[in-house]
């Protein structure tokens, strides 16, 4: 089978469209990054003055440890509470370019399938063992392609919750140190 020029272009159109989508949903991730750095900034600069302004209220030293003792758990709090958004927003962009790509795929497999068959129907008498081995290859390359992909969603959703149980316990860990300082 021959392509005619619009159905090149039509394929170089698709690929083009397909770039700009994968393109558009990463500087997506990357602004929701900014915003969130940005905010994170505001509000720690916020923070740091008025800590700054309540070590200078300070009157004695178990005023002053009791004043930091007061900030470790909400600063562990906030990192892991930082570091949830973060891989939010990389696992939320991950999964977009993740089915940009999932659907470009699919389509180039149907068009390289669509393209054995025509192959088949105008292959010469004899050929029947090559058509075969043909079709085996790419049934071959689908089921592995399938696997990869299942064992990738499965390696992230294993990270995710790993991810998860690390933070919960950190928080935890924090917590218990910052009430075992208070009890002190």
């Amino acid at each position: 089978m021959t392509y005619t020029a619009e159905q090149l272009v039509a394929a170089q159109k698709a690929n083009v469209e397909t770039l700009f989508d994968v393109t558009t949903k990463a500087f997506e991730g990357v602004e929701k990054l900014v915003a969130l750095n940005l905010q994170v900034a505001k509000t720690s600069l916020a923070e740091a003055a008025e800590t700054a302004q309540a070590a200078l209220a300070v009157k004695d030293a178990q005023e002053f440890f009791a004043l930091q003792a007061s900030l470790l758990q909400p600063s562990a709090e906030k990192a892991a509470a930082y570091s949830r958004h973060v891989y939010e927003i990389v696992a939320g962009t991950n999964a977009e370019v993740g089915r940009v790509a999932e659907v470009t795929i699919a389509d180039s497999q149907k068009k390289v399938l669509s393209l054995v068959d025509n192959a088949v129907k105008n292959a010469p008498a004899g050929t029947e063992n090559a058509v075969a081995l043909v079709k085996s290859a790419v049934a071959a390359a689908n089921n592995a392609y399938e696997s990869v992909t299942k064992a990738a969603k499965q390696a992230g959703e294993v990270a995710e919750a790993n991810f998860q149980a690390m933070t919960a316990t950190a928080v935890k860990a924090t917590q218990t140190a910052t009430k075992a300082k208070r009890a002190a």
